[in-house]
């Protein structure tokens, strides 16, 4: 009975054997389960084992059998290859004919297809424009007017601008800009209509003898109570008829009281000014030609102040030294304080030695602006100009000083080729508290003048732009600089792009070029923080594009994981330097992600995780959402002749040729997504 149980298992055995050989390796798993679900596992492993090694033996004599028809096939796929690159020629050359001859329809296509793009633009354009060209109307009318001063009529015009026509286009960008622009209109209405009333009050300030001479004559022959009454209502209606005629916008804006009572104070003054002798008659001879030859000269006299200003300004900025001024005493602070008005208590409060935050031609650029101030004083003072005249003669003097003169001083050294960072540095800082002080020079002005900066007719020191347009000029040269030297040092990169070692820390270069930046943006300290946070932002940008591009160029045919390696421990220092926080205000990562492409696309080939990739690509929360599939497969392709660059016969051991057709596929598909990306 025992010997029939084991010939029955042994058949049993036999038959999983058979099995096993001629199943797929999918659905082995039921056969062997057999196997060990019986109690004979350990016989049938006996026969497994002998199974093996009999084919172990058919396979070395079938081996030994083909050795020499292997060695023929190799021989004769040598021959092949010759065959094959005649045929890939001849393939090359069929394709460059066709595409010559394909040339002519494809460029024809081409402009079929913008022609009918720009018809339907065209059509879309007429469309909009209809809609339009009502309310571009109305707006060239509502100008026309203004331009003519029909002020009532631009008024309403104004109005059904507003409420009618401007509606029916809301949505448009233009639109917006005219509902923007409806006060500022309104506003220069009003200034217009103060402006004709200052000239008409002028007018009769010219003609103020003729007018009372008139009036005289009048009242002479008025001397009835009747008639006086009469003249009473006459000379409220003249009032009345100002007020109605040439400043109706002013009524329109409950402005009537103002405009009244300010008639009645000018009216005032030049009654005053009429009862006083005139200033051009000192023996009763006329000078009035010899006053306008000495205006004349005043304003050459203006022009060779600014010449000799900008001498003293070039001066003063090529002898600075652009370094902070120390103090080691009290009465060297106050010294530097009695020359520049400027207040900062945290300073104050700072123990001996300290320093100003601006360099030493801060003070002698502002002093010399009081002295140019003086100098145009000075010359006015024998001219008989009224205090009004002389201080607008004097503003307008300073404001050719700052926008002309010193602007181009300022412009000339922020310009220079051997202009540093700290340099530049300092005269942002230079610039804001000169712009910070021109209100002190407003002050000077109007003390020496005696004219309140309301006054009618007050030239504005609008000159601080000049501080603006220096600081923006040496933001931008700060960025400038800043990505020369970040290319400097990018010249100094040599890797090694066919290494398989593994580096253990980032290169020498990179290092150098990030403590330049850490010591570089210590300096920034004093700077406004946007700039500062700009000059960081854009720096740190400039460096991973250039890591990009060095790691993309064409000339870098072929690199090594290894390779990547040590580019990725670089970039590790990039980040590292992002997230330390070299310039204080950014939010958390903010800095950090200027390097985010890098970053993913280092990530995705380091860990080789293609299949996320492009499982997940198009999905806005993708692992590697910044990665670039035409990208990728650059890097890729790079790669993949590093693969091949093995003898033929590399292409026979099994993991190569798993390698090969890894990168084959994955690159196959990247093409597919780039195309679908395309169409």
């Amino acid at each position: 009975m025992a010997e029939a149980e084991s010939l029955e298992t042994a058949a049993e055995h036999e038959r999983i054997l058979r099995e096993i050989e001629s199943t797929d390796t999918a659905c082995i798993g039921p056969t062997l389960r057999s196997v060990y679900d019986g109690e004979e596992h350990g016989r049938f492993m006996e026969k497994l084992e002998t199974r093996i090694r009999n084919h172990d033996r058919e396979i070395e004599k079938m081996c030994n059998f083909h050795y020499q028809g292997f060695v023929d096939s190799i021989t004769e796929l040598l021959k092949v290859r010759g065959e094959a690159q005649k045929l890939k020629n001849q393939v090359t050359d069929t394709n460059r004919k066709l595409q010559h001859e394909g040339k002519e329809l494809v460029i024809a296509m081409e402009e079929l297809k913008q022609c009918r793009l720009q018809q339907r633009n065209i059509s879309a354009t007429v469309d909009k424009l209809m809609l339009c060209l009502p309310v571009l109307e109305m707006y060239s009318k509502l100008r026309d007017q203004m331009k003519t001063k029909r002020h009532y009529p631009a008024l309403k015009t104004l109005e059904h601008l507003e409420h009618t026509y401007l509606p029916q286009v809301s949505h448009y960008r233009f639109c917006k800009v005219m509902v923007d622009n409806i006060p500022k209109l309104r506003e220069e209405i009003k200034d217009v209509s103060m402006s004709d009333l200052k000239d008409f009050l002028e007018s009769i300030r010219k003609h103020s003898d003729k007018i009372g001479e008139t009036a005289m004559k009048q009242v002479e022959i008025v001397k009835t109570k009747q008639n006086k009454t009469q003249k009473t209502n006459k000379q409220k209606l003249i009032i009345d008829q100002i007020v109605s005629t040439p400043f109706l916008l002013f009524i329109s804006q409950g402005a009537r009281e103002t405009f009244e009572n300010y008639y009645r104070k000018q009216r005032r003054k030049q009654a005053r000014l009429v009862l006083q002798p005139p200033s051009n008659m000192v023996y009763g001879f006329p000078v009035n030609q010899l006053f306008d030859m000495l205006l004349e000269i005043r304003d050459q006299y203006s022009e060779t102040l600014l010449k000799k200003w900008a001498g003293i300004f070039r001066n003063i900025l090529d002898s600075d030294n652009y370094s902070p001024i120390p103090v080691t005493s009290e009465e060297m602070y106050k010294k530097v304080v009695g020359q520049f008005p400027f207040q900062d208590t945290e300073l104050e409060k700072q123990p001996f030695p300290k320093k100003f935050p601006f360099s030493e031609f801060v003070p002698k650029v502002y002093n010399q602006i009081k002295e140019f101030i003086y100098a145009c004083l000075k010359f006015s003072e024998d001219l008989h100009l009224s205090s009004t005249e002389v201080d607008d003669m004097i503003r307008k003097s300073t404001n050719l000083l700052l926008t002309r003169t010193l602007s181009n001083s300022l412009q000339n050294v922020i310009k220079r080729k051997n202009i540093g960072l700290t340099e530049l540095v300092q005269i942002i800082i230079n610039t804001t508290h000169l712009e910070k002080s021109c209100k002190y020079l407003e002050e000077f002005i109007t003390n020496i003048t005696n004219v309140l900066p309301e006054t009618v007719h007050t030239t504005k020191l609008y000159g601080t732009t000049t501080f603006k347009d220096a600081r923006h000029a040496a933001e931008e040269e700060i960025y400038t600089n800043l990505n020369q030297k970040i290319d400097q040092f990018l010249q100094l990169a040599d890797y090694d792009w066919m290494t398989g070692d593994l580096g253990n820390k980032a290169s020498d270069y990179l290092i150098d070029l990030i403590a330049f930046l850490r010591s570089t943006f210590a300096v920034f300290t004093h700077l406004p923080g946007k700039v500062a946070q700009t000059a960081c932002m854009s720096a740190c940008k400039h460096l991973a594009t250039s890591l990009m591009q060095l790691l993309l160029e064409a000339e870098v045919r072929q690199l090594t994981l290894g390779a990547l390696q040590q580019f990725n421990l670089d970039v590790r220092e990039c980040e590292q330097f992002a997230r330390s926080g070299p310039v204080p205000g950014f939010q958390e990562d903010t800095l950090q992600l200027a390097f985010i492409d890098l970053r993913q696309l280092l990530d995705l080939f380091i860990q080789w995780d293609w299949s996320t990739y492009l499982a997940d690509y198009g999905q806005p929360n993708c692992k590697y959402l910044r990665v670039n599939p035409v990208t990728a497969l650059t890097l890729l392709e790079k790669m993949k002749d590093t693969s091949r660059k093995n003898n033929m016969f590399a292409q026979f051991r099994k993991n190569e040729r798993d390698k090969q057709k890894l990168i084959d596929t994955v690159a196959k598909q990247l093409r597919g997504l780039i195309s679908s990306h395309h169409s």
